[in-house]
């Protein structure tokens, strides 16, 4: 029990729940935004791995890592414009949609891989390039402090600066107050002769962007190359964490540390031995338990 605790309450630990909570973070406040406009976007996690490669097949040809990047968001968009099309142009529900899609997903990023590399599970036939972590002056000589919040990837700290910009967006611009009235009172909107269909298009374009992002991260930052399947849910856990958060960016970012420290907590505790396989399952076991304990507060409020 006390080398868990000085693992749990060392620098280094903390340090991985923020690295590990960033494409939680990214994916959360993707589903944050079409939440807010009305809609549930469950493709999260396919348009994450769709990203994922895209960023580095990008970064790979385009010989540049933050044109990855980019490719990576405009896939993410692309994505999301399909998802789009066939719940809001189609009129098709958009949980069988988003699971369809997250399907397609799998099976459509291999078969590019395997297209492009002959290879059907990693892609390190592809040379592309690592999102730089960076130093934050001041802060990286502090003690301890410098430890856990300087050293990240600069997507790490994009992400966190996210929240503050989405919760500025919602309440300050003109599209923001749309689509939360998109996802508060839609009659209202179209009174107003505003298409909510419109707003729930632009609202899930960005979702798309910020999940572009998500998958940017994890092929090339959480790590330099695209596996199958890498997201491994992630799209699924960030829509407990928003749930949990109300809807709200800060409260969604702290439930998604939670989520992340569980992760981390899962990584760590293999240095006791465990089996592998039962470690992984800390997140889900997590997220399993935490919508539990939600579930049991909201029925207490009615």
């Amino acid at each position: 029990m006390k080398l868990l605790l000085d693992i749990i309450f060392s620098a280094d630990f903390l340090h991985s729940v923020i690295r590990l909570s960033t494409p939680l973070l990214f994916a959360t406040m993707a589903a944050l935004i079409s939440d807010r406009a009305g809609v549930l976007n469950i493709g999260i996690e396919g348009t994450m791995l769709f990203s994922a490669l895209m960023g580095v097949v990008g970064s790979a040809y385009l010989g540049n890592v933050w044109l990855g990047v980019g490719v990576a968001i405009l896939a993410g968009i692309v994505f999301s414009a399909l998802i789009s099309f066939f719940h809001l142009k189609m009129e098709t529900d958009i949980v069988l949609t988003g699971i369809a899609l997250n399907l397609m997903s799998s099976g459509l990023t291999i078969f590019i891989l395997y297209l492009l590399t002959g290879d059907k599970g990693v892609s390190t036939g592809l040379s592309s390039g690592t999102v730089p972590n960076i130093t934050i002056p001041i802060i990286d000589g502090i003690p301890v402090v410098g430890d856990v919040l300087s050293g990240h990837s600069v997507l790490t700290y994009v992400a966190f600066l996210l929240v503050a910009v989405i919760s500025v967006f919602l309440k300050r611009t003109r599209l923001g107050t749309y689509i939360r009235a998109a996802g508060e009172n839609s009659d209202s909107v179209e009174t107003a002769g505003i298409s909510v269909k419109k707003i729930r298009l632009e609202a899930l374009l960005i979702s798309g962007a910020i999940s572009g992002l998500g998958g940017a991260f994890m092929s090339m930052a959480y790590v330099s190359m695209f596996t199958k399947d890498m997201v491994a849910g992630r799209g699924f856990i960030a829509l407990a964490a928003e749930a949990m958060g109300h809807g709200t960016p800060g409260l969604s970012m702290l439930s998604t540390l939670f989520f992340g420290l569980a992760d981390a907590l899962g990584n760590n505790l293999q240095l006791f031995n465990l089996p592998s396989e039962l470690t992984r399952l800390m997140p889900y076991v997590f997220t399993i338990f935490a919508l539990a304990v939600y579930a049991a507060q909201e029925k207490k409020k009615k």
